[in-house]
């Protein structure tokens, strides 16, 4: 395989590091924040958290091994390092999208039973959310890695061969499913939130439009991880469907089709910390406050956010 000329893999090298940089820091931004301000310290904030960990380590490590191959068209890693980063990949694509599941679920109790959603998500529950979603994460990236590895040379890339109806069956269940149940549980929301908003039009009571605002406050958030579920599909599905197809070309796809799809997929996690700050006052105030050395200064742990 013909390897890029020295000005095309210094300018690729200076794109996929400005990606890995931005992942790194949006990421840290995000999980800083939470940790550090009490105001953010909530059941859905913990599992952005968690969210944000994965989305980091992904800058931190799995980004810098794609960089090797993507400019060279070479790997030169050894094979346990091969083993090593198929598992982290997997590991934390899963860890992403069973977070996600889990924001989906906390988003259902907020908006449409509101009045169970303290006694049904609370710090403990998230916690053991958490807990499971790592567990479950760690062991498919175990049993994927375990079930065959091959580690080309210069010209061949590090991937996993699993059988056929295997790799459908994995998919399915580690992507495909949950994202049709995450887009059905979205669905449940918006037509739960539409028929309260036409219930508050249609109400003078002074109550209810009291609690309205809390209601209006829980939409907003929920349409905020609504897209940031939305735009983790759009990034990851292409890299799903080409890895389904991938036993009808014979393992064979064309290496700038299976470098852009993952690509895409990862760049994901650079996305995520640019849609809080967007939509998300409290963040961006947490942001700044972050950026200019603020919190060095003092203890603004119980600052009021916007």
């Amino acid at each position: 395989m013909a390897i890029a000329p020295f000005i095309v893999r210094v300018l690729l090298y200076i794109f996929f590091g400005s990606i890995c940089v931005l992942t790194i820091c949006g990421n840290l931004l995000v999980i800083t924040s939470i940790i550090y301000f009490k105001q953010l310290h909530t059941p859905t904030n913990y599992l952005i958290l968690s969210l944000a960990v994965s989305d980091f380590i992904v800058g931190a490590v799995s980004l810098p091994f794609s960089m090797e191959y993507s400019p060279t068209k070479c790997w030169y890693i050894e094979d346990i390092l091969c083993k090593i980063q198929l598992s982290i990949n997997t590991s934390l694509c899963v860890s992403s999208i069973l977070n996600l599941c889990c924001i989906s679920v906390d988003r259902y109790y907020a908006v449409c039973q509101p009045l169970r959603y303290r006694t049904k998500i609370n710090v403990h529950v998230a916690g053991v959310m958490i807990l499971v979603n790592w567990s479950v994460s760690v062991l498919v990236g175990l049993v994927i890695t375990i079930l065959g590895v091959i580690r080309g040379k210069c010209d061949i890339t590090c991937f996993t061969i699993i059988f056929p109806i295997a790799l459908v069956m994995t998919n399915f269940f580690s992507f495909f499913l949950p994202g049709i149940a995450m887009l059905s549980i979205y669905l449940k929301i918006f037509l739960v939130a539409q028929r309260q908003a036409r219930s508050i039009q249609n109400t003078n009571c002074q109550s209810i439009k009291s609690g309205a605002s809390v209601s209006k406050k829980e939409r907003k958030a929920t349409k905020t991880l609504a897209i940031v579920m939305g735009i983790f599909l759009i990034c990851w599905t292409p890299f799903f469907l080409s890895l389904t197809l991938l036993p009808l070309n014979n393992y064979s796809t064309p290496a700038p089709v299976s470098e852009t799809v993952a690509w895409l997929g990862m760049s994901n996690s650079m996305i995520n910390p640019f849609v809080y700050a967007f939509f998300y006052s409290w963040f961006r105030a947490a942001f700044r406050m972050i950026i200019s050395g603020k919190i060095f200064q003092g203890d603004f742990a119980n600052s009021k956010l916007l």
